[in-house]
């Protein structure tokens, strides 16, 4: 394929479908998927089956809505318990007919398998091309490449792209390596993750980030919120242009664009629902409820009106690049809310109070939440030890902080950012909910 260098899309023909056409190529993949999941996947045959539906009653897309029951991923847990099925009896194929199994991050539990079936490409970097090619990246860039296969292997299809890769251990620990590897190199990308932005700050007196920066056309993140305070240091002092992204249901991933106006869920690749977090009804466009996802382009295990647990607003109404596929707002997540001596508190709330004090400015905290009511709200808060002089009077400065802006009563615990960052589970988020 003769790739469009001067091009804003790399499909402008997908990227920028009518709706009508949209909804008839993923009517088509749903009247395939649903008899194919039937026959293959024992989780959907029992699923089904105790709702009293068969495929032969799915015979448009409106029906597969009003239909097919949704699920929840401690459905495919009780179903993996009872019957040691390890992939929750989702799999279609035989497992000899697997060309790769990655996993989940862990964050809120064990990590979940998922199974991949694929020619040339695994598909979760496949389905990023179009947006790192919004980022801008074209053949002859230079990328950052974390040795590791976490969530597979993306060498071989950042070849076939025509970019280069330039393998450098960039994981904990490893800031100073990196930025020897950009300094040398000069690529175009990278993927960051929270702790590496955090080694960078911590290294920021000794290096001019933005110039070592300065060769980069974009940088992906991912995994969790970027708090604002964050946000601000890495766009304006280091002058990085930051493309978040979050997962589209589990399917896959949701990009931001060059607009930074909501992430864009590539509907041949995913059929996306919004529906009541308690109910089967669709939410109006633009109105918030739970992102309820189905693969149409998995034939290994593909995950079929799954309840993700993210609240998101979503629209299907064109992008302002042109683009048609819907975009989501990522809210937060179903049951984070918690109830403090009588007032709702969420996740973003603490958020904004805890970075607003320069020692705490990285935003990095837990809610250690043992009930969905407490009579006070405990929270775990990492501070700066460089900016940090006087821990007792910052925790006093914090506390009252805190009243002042949540009106309820706190106990707090302060460690340093990386003592809190060694206490996650997992590899790729940081959990801001825990039990203990």
């Amino acid at each position: 394929m003769s790739l469009p260098l001067d091009s804003r899309f790399l499909e402008p023909d997908i990227e920028t479908a009518p709706r009508e056409e949209i909804e008839a190529l993923q009517e088509a993949r749903i009247l395939e998927l649903v008899p194919y999941a039937w026959e293959n996947s024992a989780f959907y045959r029992e699923l089904w089956g105790n709702a009293g539906i068969t495929p032969s009653d799915i015979k448009s897309l409106r029906d597969f809505k009003d239909l097919v029951p949704t699920f929840e991923k401690a459905d495919t847990q009780a179903f993996r318990d009872r019957t040691g099925d390890p992939f929750g009896g989702l799999l279609c194929i035989p497992f000899e007919d697997l060309d790769s199994c990655t996993a989940t991050s862990g964050t809120t539990g064990d990590p979940e398998l998922i199974a991949e079936a694929w020619d040339v490409v695994p598909p979760l970097p496949l389905v990023t091309a179009r947006d790192l090619w919004e980022v801008g990246l074209r053949p002859g860039d230079r990328v950052l490449m974390p040795a590791g296969s976490f969530r597979n292997f993306w060498d071989e299809y950042f070849g076939l792209m025509g970019l280069v890769p330039i393998f450098v251990d960039a994981w904990i620990g490893q800031g100073k390596s990196v930025l020897r590897a950009i300094e040398k190199y000069r690529p175009s990308y990278m993927q960051l993750h929270l702790q590496a932005i955090l080694e960078f700050e911590r290294l920021e007196d000794d290096h001019d980030l933005r110039a070592l920066f300065s060769s980069m056309k974009g940088v992906a993140f991912a995994g969790q919120p970027m708090g604002q305070v964050l946000a601000r240091k890495v766009r304006d002092e280091w002058g990085l242009e930051v493309f978040k992204y979050t997962s589209a249901g589990d399917t896959g991933t949701a990009w931001e664009h060059r607009e930074h106006d909501g992430f864009t869920l590539w509907e041949d690749t995913v059929l996306p629902e919004c529906l009541e977090p308690d109910s089967n009804t669709t939410v109006a466009d633009g109105h918030v409820g739970e992102l309820v996802a189905t693969d149409i382009d998995n034939v290994a295990a593909p995950l079929i009106r799954y309840r993700s647990g993210d609240l998101v607003r979503l629209t299907k109404e064109p992008a302002p690049s042109g683009r048609t596929h819907a975009r989501q707002w990522v809210v937060g997540r179903k049951g984070e809310e918690t109830v403090v001596a009588g007032r709702a508190i969420v996740v973003g709330d603490v958020w904004a109070a805890v970075e607003e004090l320069p020692e705490l400015s990285d935003g990095m905290f837990q809610v250690i939440r043992h009930s969905p009511r407490m009579d006070k709200l405990r929270l775990r808060v990492g501070y700066a030890p460089e900016r940090t002089t006087d821990l007792a009077e910052l925790e006093r400065r914090l506390a009252s902080h805190l009243d002042t802006r949540l009106h309820v009563p706190c106990e707090l615990e302060l460690v340093t950012v990386d003592d809190l960052l060694s206490r996650t589970s997992s590899v790729a988020k940081f959990p801001r909910m825990v039990k203990a």
